[in-house]
């Protein structure tokens, strides 16, 4: 058998990259790079360059395997799935539908997230959710309650049009490495790079002005560029008067608020805050660029109104190079949303809480009935589970026991479950949880499509088979159904994909035939005529009366604060070579040698009087419990402040599960530690 080139795309973040895998005799045995990809121009990452590390790794799942006591026993497909089916059905006529949750899977394409919510819905149950709840959740509610789209206003290709690209609460050098490739541009053709970030990182290295704002105060620092802008005469009268609603409020907001406050709540000299502002403003196009620094706060769905507010009251959004990206972490997290995996929408952002959501899906699905929600989100089926009122969960591609904050209540959650069903590609901390483990293939062994960060749908062919005897998420969830007696339509990919053009007006024009073509389309492509839609918001917003609803907020003290006893402010984030809770990316030998442990980063005026030195092993400790790491003595942090990734089981042991109380995401940012040495 020849060898062959296999378009693909990195399963990785959610730019969205594209690659060739280069498969011989059934086996993808190299990456080439497709230099024509308009998301990359070739390019990979470290994580995309070593993908088949992963993917070709001897720990794959092969085949389902049950709970015997501590250990797991190898089964059938058909004693698998008739366990997986009466298990939930079980539950069901227990304590009913609404005991049930579901967590879809944002590595998993979009006809299968759009097959798993629907079993979830078609069950009873409202209760379907997925990990934007921990990243980028404040971005749906945030964003759509200002401008109607909870999604990146333009792409990443039109940030080389940017005069000011204002980066706050993302390192995105790190994060989504292949952006900086596009800042870069436009830093090379003149724009002003500004960072807002407490740590110095690759990121802030690009800038030209670095905010070293104090955690926890990015509306502060927000309303103080804001307040310099409607004081200076830089606000966009025009485009206000216009285009929006809310000025005369947020003007109010702001009336008595100082830059001299500002400065004093943010840390950052008011000069600073002051020139950030109007090169911002003053700007022909400025772009604002922001991630989990924003989100990841119990006030983050604020945070991210006021970042959509500062570019409505500068005027800097709907244009080339002006406007908000929201920089998403997972590669199909935007398109898992987009198809109704989360609790407070059905597919295409129908509110599960509006009966005209439920008859429309009715009609559509040809059903009786259908659960209004919204229904419990991620976190909150942690405390449900923890009071017995979810008592089943059917999970796909999601590794709670990692990534969730206060894991040690998570474990316990799980634990006191009747019935888990773990869908993955490894046996993840999470699998090691469950009664049930269902091996699933891999990105490069099935069909379908993915939605990348700036709303980009691309559709990769399978390149290789299934390890083992891994099946497809589009196979399992229909089998699953079949035997719950529930015909779930869209055996194939394509066939699904054909149920989503119809269901999901953004998706209407995005057919198989022109999404499968390299670079794919962004929407809202509403009919196969539409071109795909490069920017948001140009002559009107997406609200129903097409006018943008500018915020007026107030920063929130954090859910946590430093103590005697806990003196120092962890913070977490993400790094270059890992992804998530490193379920993959430790498994590529690659990766992992060039970081192999958890670490923390300490001031050296934090480390010296702990009598700390750098490469000490020592303890990180919260109220939550504590984590051994690696000492790292680094000015990268301030004093007061310490550092550590999140790719490693032990940091969310520690971190604050605090809520912001509209979007339920945790406060990841903002924990109180003390850090000792280990004798």
């Amino acid at each position: 058998m020849s060898t062959k080139l296999v378009p693909s795309l990195c399963p990785y973040c959610a730019v969205g990259c594209g690659m060739y895998l280069v498969v011989e005799k059934g086996k993808a045995i190299g990456v080439e790079y497709m230099t024509d990809h308009p998301a990359c121009e070739g390019a990979l990452c470290p994580k995309g360059n070593s993908v088949l590390e992963f993917l070709n790794h001897e720990d794959r799942l092969k085949y389902p395997m049950k709970r015997v006591g501590d250990e797991f026993v190898r089964i059938s497909w058909d004693e698998a799935l008739d366990m997986a089916a009466h298990g939930l059905a079980r539950n069901i006529k227990k304590n009913g539908p609404q005991s049930i949750g579901f967590l879809a899977s944002s590595r998993c394409n979009n006809e299968e997230n759009y097959l798993m919510q629907k079993l979830a819905r078609f069950l009873g149950s409202p209760n379907v959710d997925n990990c934007a709840r921990l990243c980028h959740s404040p971005t749906v509610v945030g964003l759509g309650a200002v401008l109607g789209t909870g999604a990146m206003t333009n792409n990443l290709i039109d940030l080389q049009n940017s005069k000011c690209i204002f980066a706050i609460g993302t390192n995105f050098t790190e994060a989504h490495p292949i952006v900086s490739r596009w800042a870069q541009k436009a830093k090379d053709n003149g724009a002003t790079i500004i960072v807002a970030d407490p740590r110095i990182t690759s990121t802030s290295w690009m800038a030209d002005l670095h905010l070293r704002i104090k955690p926890g105060s990015d509306i502060d620092l927000l309303r103080g560029m804001m307040k310099v802008i409607i004081d200076e005469g830089l606000a966009d009268k025009k485009f206000i008067d216009e285009r929006t609603e809310g000025y005369p409020e947020l003007a109010l907001n702001l009336k008595d608020f100082t830059l001299e406050k500002a400065s004093e709540l943010t840390d950052v000299p008011a000069a600073e805050i002051a020139r950030a502002a109007r090169i911002y403003a003053k700007s022909s196009s400025s772009a604002l660029l922001y991630s989990m620094g924003i989100t990841q706060h119990v006030c983050g769905t604020d945070n991210v109104k006021a970042c959509a507010t500062l570019s409505l009251l500068a005027g800097q959004i709907g244009r080339p190079g002006a406007g908000v990206w929201p920089m998403r972490g997972q590669n199909n997290v935007q398109g898992n949303c987009d198809m109704g995996g989360m609790a407070e929408f059905y597919p295409g952002y129908k509110k599960a809480s509006d009966p005209k959501s439920i008859e429309f899906f009715k009609a559509a699905w040809k059903v009786d009935d259908l659960p209004m929600g919204p229904g419990l989100t991620s976190t909150e089926m942690t405390d449900a589970a923890l009071e017995g009122k979810i008592t089943a969960m059917y999970l796909i591609g999601e590794d709670p026991v990692v990534c969730e904050a206060n894991i040690n209540k998570t474990k316990a959650a799980l634990d006191n479950l009747d019935f888990l069903i773990v869908q993955e590609i490894f046996m993840t901390a999470t699998a090691r949880m469950a009664d049930l483990v269902l091996p699933a293939a891999a990105w490069a062994e099935k069909d379908g499509s993915y939605t990348s960060m700036e709303r980009r749908v691309q559709w990769i062919d399978q390149a290789v088979p299934p390890v083992g005897e891994a099946k497809e998420g589009l196979w399992i969830i229909n089998e699953i159904g079949k035997r719950l007696g529930l015909d779930l339509g869209g055996t194939s990919a394509r066939d699904v994909l054909t149920e989503v053009n119809r269901n999901v007006p953004q998706y209407a024009g995005m057919t198989f035939e022109r999404i499968s073509k390299v670079g794919g389309l962004r929407w809202p492509c509403p009919d196969e005529k539409h071109p795909g839609t490069d920017i948001l918001h140009k002559e009107r917003f997406s609200t129903p009366d097409g006018r943008a609803k500018m915020a007026s907020v107030l920063n929130k003290p954090a859910g946590e604060r430093t103590s005697e006893d806990y003196p120092i402010l962890l913070s977490t984030g993400r790094i270059v070579v890992h992804y998530n809770s490193g379920s993959m990316t430790q498994r590529c030998t690659s990766l992992r040698e060039r970081d192999s442990e958890l670490y923390v980063e300490i001031n050296p005026a934090d480390a010296a009087p702990l009598k700390i030195s750098h490469g000490d092993m020592v303890k990180v400790k919260t109220v939550r419990g504590e984590a051994e790491a690696r000492a790292r003595i680094s000015e990268k942090v301030k004093p007061g402040m310490a550092f550590m990734p999140f790719h490693w089981q032990g940091t969310n042991i520690i971190t604050s599960d605090a809520i912001d109380p509209v979007s339920k995401i945790p406060e990841y940012k903002m924990a109180a530690c003390r850090i000792e040495t280990i004798a």
